[in-house]
């Protein structure tokens, strides 16, 4: 993908069992997964934050990385740019933008080229951060282009010409701990300067980490029966009509 100059890796490739990355995993299989398995081939865009796409990996079986940092790649994986996917067109039958999109710009762009790689019927699975109050300098370290809420990721993912099956947003349970976190860095912050290579996560105890983590199943209870009104994530899965 196409990032902020001096922005690289994923924060994951340093702390895959992060508690966030292990609970993406499993938030976004419980939205998202209907529908690819066995959707074959498959595109892991952004794969370095492998920790949250290996389910999608085992859903759909023979599967290709593309990632813009060498280092989140495995032997199978493709360096490149969402914005020039080396990709011919109608290759794939599903393609997972996981914390991807919003790296890219023009966003536009890179959902078009994801459009033009997926066949006819195939599935587009995207996660992306929600709202920009929220903005901060962890996101301008990141690389970050922009946030969104979930008519916004809704829009932009219609705007290329999918179909939306389902947006919902996701760590709602966690959320109070998220707002109380941002708040804290837009009082005691001045902001980051630029992105960094590979971001430092935010620190706490083992035990705020397990509190985190367990309460977060309520997320994955919830997403199996109906979509979430709010949530530090948006999820979008989607169908590129026939």
């Amino acid at each position: 993908m196409t990032v902020v100059p001096g922005h690289g890796g994923s924060p994951s490739i340093a702390a895959p069992d992060y508690w966030w990355y292990v609970v993406r995993g499993r938030l976004l299989e419980t939205a998202l997964r209907d529908g690819v398995d066995g959707a074959s081939p498959a595109l892991d865009l952004g794969s370095a934050d492998g920790p949250s796409a290996a389910w999608f990996r085992e859903a759909t079986g023979r599967t290709v990385a593309l990632d813009i940092d060498p280092r989140g790649l495995a032997g199978d994986g493709v360096c490149g740019s969402a914005l020039a996917m080396p990709f011919a067109d109608a290759t794939f039958e599903a393609v997972a933008a996981f914390d991807v999109i919003e790296h890219c710009d023009p966003e536009d762009a890179a959902l078009a080229e994801t459009f033009r790689v997926l066949r006819p019927g195939g599935r587009f699975l995207m996660s992306v951060p929600a709202y920009s109050w929220a903005w901060s300098d962890f996101d301008v370290a990141n690389g970050h282009h922009r946030r969104y809420t979930r008519s916004r990721a809704v829009a932009a993912v219609e705007r290329a010409g999918f179909r939306v099956d389902r947006a919902t947003y996701g760590f709602a349970s966690t959320f109070p701990a998220f707002a109380a976190e941002r708040l804290v860095r837009k009082v005691t912050r001045r902001g980051a300067h630029g992105p960094a290579d590979v971001v430092d996560l935010p620190r706490a105890p083992r035990v705020v980490n397990s509190a985190l983590t367990r309460v977060s199943r309520v997320d994955e209870a919830l997403l199996r029966r109906a979509d979430l009104p709010f949530g530090s994530s948006v999820f979008v899965a989607a169908t590129r009509p026939r």
